[in-house]
């Protein structure tokens, strides 16, 4: 899996960076997940993986290319206040409650 930012847009006012990218998998390999993808865009940024909210990911048809965009908050904080509670539960998934208890 290669990541590549294709565009980086600072908003002032919801204190985040708009990030789009472009993943170029293998031949056989599979489009990646949200975690997977979560932390290539952190290590690209240059950020931790908390403040990273993937928006959305789609791998174009017939190809191995997956484009997407990502926003890069600049607070745990500010990520709560401004994202969707539905983005937020699909980018930090819950353990399974077998682990939990563990």
């Amino acid at each position: 899996m290669e990541i590549k930012i294709v565009s980086n847009k600072e908003n002032s006012l919801l204190k985040r960076k708009e990030v789009g990218f472009t993943i170029t998998q293998g031949p056989k390999e599979k489009t990646p997940n949200r975690l997977d993808t979560k932390r290539a865009v952190a290590n690209a940024v240059q950020v931790k993986e908390n403040v990273v909210y993937i928006k959305c990911m789609k791998t174009l048809t017939g190809t191995n290319i997956t484009n997407g965009v990502a926003n890069v908050y600049q607070s745990v904080e500010q990520a709560q206040v401004v994202e969707p509670e539905y983005i937020r539960k699909r980018n930090n998934p819950e353990k399974p409650k077998e682990e939990a208890q563990a």
